[in-house]
């Protein structure tokens, strides 16, 4: 009995499949299986509306019309030949590039002064990492309140140092500025925790043979720190790009709808104005094909230029 039951435990197993699968194999099918729930959710709620919008493109889809006319590229060559348009895409970039490099370096430089052994510093890590808690509508009337002209907080401080008013909300030319200062206010928290991770990655054995051979601290973050946190730069650069290339609640909510004039028009706010308030769902859905196509070329632009310099 005992040698029949050790012969039986000797056996090899037999898979439920008709045919042999290696270990990596059987990993993947594991790893699609679990992935399988958001898989689908993709599928249905982002590809399905991604192929309907580009359809809807093609279309004059009103939304009071009983009747959507094939229209062709009619809606993109109105789309493209509009300098509304190229004068939001400009306003756009110039937000989303300040912004990013604004949030990337104040995030970085608030990532080394928590990473450093001080006292508190869990408290002063939720501190600076709070702002991100915000909603964007909390936030707006905040620095709608801040960049007040008149009763502002920050033009009475400037008044100390002998600065009169400066209307950052009135001025064309102050507007976009205004806006990458409070947006990076609010969101260099995402990027500071992610610096936070990256810094933790770095052995600490580079760090102290750096100071054996006599390098100083400027020295060492230039060498050692930023070089392999060029992995963590890239991840951050390329998400605060399409995230801040979508903006719409700062310059609605703190200039009241894009203002002055349409001087801090985004895309998004021009999608809104085409689609919810002129009704042309048509033109709406050009707009939002243009939109991602315009991020995917900024997109692998940033993996082309700084992936190149990048190693894992």
């Amino acid at each position: 009995m005992a040698r029949i039951i050790g012969q039986r435990l000797t056996e090899p197993r037999h898979s439920i499949f008709p045919f042999s699968m290696n270990l990596k194999t059987r990993e993947a099918i594991a790893a699609y299986l679990f992935l399988s729930p958001f898989l689908i959710f993709f599928a249905i709620f982002f590809v399905r509306a991604t192929i309907s919008s580009v359809g809807m493109s093609f279309y004059d889809w009103r939304l009071l019309r009983p009747t959507t006319p094939y229209v062709g590229l009619d809606n993109y060559i109105d789309l493209f030949s509009d300098p509304i348009w190229w004068s939001s895409v400009i306003h756009t970039i110039y937000f989303a590039v300040v912004t990013v490099l604004g949030t990337t370096i104040v995030g970085l430089l608030a990532a080394v002064a928590v990473t450093r052994p001080i006292h508190g510093q869990g408290f002063f890590r939720v501190l600076l990492y709070i702002p991100q808690l915000m909603s964007v509508g909390a936030m707006g009337l905040v620095w709608n309140w801040l960049l007040s002209t008149q009763f502002g907080v920050i033009n009475y401080l400037l008044s100390f140092i002998g600065i009169r008013p400066i209307n950052w909300l009135g001025d064309p030319n102050l507007v976009i500025p205004a806006l990458s200062l409070a947006t990076i206010w609010w969101t260099f928290g995402f990027p500071m925790l992610i610096f936070i991770a990256g810094l933790q990655g770095i052995p600490e054995h580079l760090y102290e043979a750096a100071r054996i051979d006599g390098a100083n601290g400027r020295q060492i973050f230039f060498r050692i720190t930023l070089p392999l946190l060029r992995p963590t730069i890239l991840f951050v650069t390329v998400t605060g790009i399409i995230s801040h290339f979508q903006v719409f609640g700062q310059p609605y909510i703190i200039t009241g709808g894009g203002g002055p004039g349409r001087s801090s028009w985004t895309v998004v706010i021009y999608l809104y104005q085409q689609a919810w308030v002129a009704y042309r769902m048509g033109f709406g859905a050009a707009v939002a094909v243009a939109i991602a196509a315009i991020m995917a070329v900024i997109t692998a632009f940033q993996f082309l230029v700084i992936s190149r310099r990048v190693e894992y």
